[in-house]
């Protein structure tokens, strides 16, 4: 509903305190990113694949923004660095490392709103920790919305709201939340 593909039945999207409805589709998509649990790849290198996100970047901002994704160590232990070919969908890269290419994407764009769908639910736990504490220190004045399963994913939010069976079932901090629903089995639903 927030890139407008589809109308709240009740209720509104408000940005700004605005209606999601008086800004422009085109001012939407300049201002959100999406980050996905499965990645999309062009079969190019790893720098075309992080550059994608902004197309007139400079190297260095590319460099950057692997760095800040905690990729620059792993690109640069590759025989051809950033003009490695990733291969069809990056079949040569594992899940983390797709996902770390879409998380350099994020900090390359530096959108006002970022979406992140379980955008590290394939990383190690460490990786995540280190990408987390980036997220943090980079993103200041960016609203991050974060859908994830893993509790410890959302700890640095300001609020969680928990969702059920495709209904709110509970909203706080994370001081609150976390703790309440720690050891709570979820069933995850395709929806």
């Amino acid at each position: 509903m927030i890139f407008k593909f589809y109308s709240p039945e009740n209720g509104s999207i408000l940005i700004d305190d605005k209606d999601i409805y008086i800004y422009s589709a085109n001012s939407l998509y300049n201002n959100l990113t999406y980050v996905p649990q499965e990645t999309i790849l062009l079969h190019s290198t790893i720098y075309e694949n992080i550059k994608i996100a902004k197309p007139n970047a400079t190297k260095e901002e590319i460099y950057n923004a692997a760095k800040k994704a905690e990729l620059h160590n792993f690109i640069e232990s590759l025989e051809d660095k950033y003009n490695t070919i990733v291969g069809e969908r990056g079949i040569k890269l594992s899940g983390g490392q797709r996902q770390r290419i879409a998380l350099a994407r994020i900090f390359l764009r530096d959108s006002k709103i970022v979406i992140f769908d379980e955008a590290t639910s394939s990383l190690d736990n460490n990786t995540e920790f280190k990408i987390q504490q980036n997220i943090h220190k980079y993103f200041n004045n960016q609203t991050i919305i974060c859908i994830a399963h893993r509790l410890s994913t959302l700890k640095d939010m300001d609020n969680i709201l928990v969702i059920e069976k495709g209904k709110i079932v509970d909203f706080g901090t994370p001081d609150y939340i976390i703790p309440k629903y720690d050891k709570k089995e979820f069933m995850i639903e395709d929806v």
